[in-house]
């Protein structure tokens, strides 16, 4: 096996492998694998040409994603993956936020050589994505009185647009303007937002090799929300990725959740938001748009090689701050294992 860094240029080579099973998780695109690359210290190898390996590290911790290939595929994977990390890393096999689909597809939870435990704080939000388009009923009532707020607020001054490569220049404005707003209390949390920023810049620069949908909405001719997000289209699920928005404007945030849908994923039965990195006000967020289910992630870890008993912390979750939270869900802290925010 030979890991590199993601290449740009093979983006639209591995695309496919990444929905070939049966996943709701947002790691079933590849839109994530190069957003965070840089924050995960990210290796990719495309396996017999049968599978997409991602290697990803934390000073002298070695992880994996599952792999993402065909379920008829997948056994013969994981266990070439195991054996790298065993003779080549001389590590024990370690995953982390392996999807339930695989979990059962292995029956590791059977599986004696293995420690298998969800992490309840990494669980995926899975919403209706008609609901989320249309926000009917009575329990979105509070949702749409929010965009109408917006529309009350700015009457015939914002509109909605897809925005592409000629955007770029307004797009890094936006962006520069947010992340500057944002103090971090911690070098990890400082670390985090500037990879975060790091990444959303790769993939507007390679739009045309990375397959993704940006669209924002703009008052009085400028930018003041963005999301972007990916289709899986085997599950039928958009996963959003990021979205960021003026935080003085109420309700544009509910406006550019609801436009962003309506326009890019006009056929999504599924959207998933991503998770809560277990802080309250994030899961208050999140829960208020009535989530259908949840995808549930698993952390993975081989028991029976050298230094096992050294490996059973998940040093991402012990990491959690489970405070800061501020009134419109948004949260201070920035410690993340996936793209989205509030």
């Amino acid at each position: 096996m030979h890991f590199k860094d993601p290449d740009i240029t093979e983006a639209r080579k591995l695309e496919p492998y990444f929905s070939m099973r049966a996943n709701r998780t947002c790691d079933s695109g590849m839109l994530d694998t190069y957003l965070w690359a840089g924050y995960y210290n990210t290796k990719i190898c495309l396996w017999e040409d049968r599978a997409v390996l991602v290697l990803m590290s934390n000073k002298a911790e070695y992880f994996a994603a599952m792999p993402y290939c065909a379920e008829d595929d997948l056994k013969d994977a994981f266990c070439a993956f195991q054996d790298y990390f065993n003779k080549v890393l001389h590590k024990p096999f370690k995953i982390y936020l392996a999807d339930e689909e695989a979990i059962k597809a292995l029956g590791l939870l059977e599986n004696p050589r293995y420690f298998v435990r969800e992490e309840a704080d990494f669980r995926d939000y899975l919403y209706d994505g008609e609901k989320m388009r249309t926000l009917s009923g009575g329990k979105y009532h509070k949702k749409k009185n929010q965009v109408s707020q917006f529309n009350r607020t700015y009457p015939d001054r914002w509109e909605y647009r897809t925005l592409t490569p000629a955007d770029m220049d307004t797009i890094t404005d936006f962006l520069n303007t947010w992340y500057n707003t944002k103090e971090e209390d911690t070098e990890e949390e400082a670390f985090t937002l500037q990879s975060e920023r790091n990444g959303v810049a790769l993939i507007l620069k390679h739009c045309a090799e990375i397959p993704f949908k940006c669209g924002g909405i703009f008052v009085d001719g400028k930018l003041e929300a963005l999301s972007i997000g990916s289709y899986n289209p085997r599950e039928k699920m958009a996963c959003i990725a990021v979205e960021k928005a003026n935080t003085e404007m109420p309700g544009i945030y509910q406006a550019i959740n609801q436009q962003f849908l309506i326009h890019e994923f006009p056929d999504a039965v599924i959207v998933n938001r991503e998770d809560d990195m277990g802080l309250p006000g994030l899961r208050h967020a999140k829960e208020s748009y009535h989530p259908i289910d949840y995808a549930r992630k698993y952390m993975v870890l081989q028991k029976d090689f050298a230094g096992a008993e050294k490996e059973m912390v998940d040093v991402y979750e012990a990491e959690i701050p489970h405070s800061d939270e501020s009134a419109n869900g948004q949260t201070t802290s920035q410690q993340t294992r996936s793209g989205n925010r509030p």
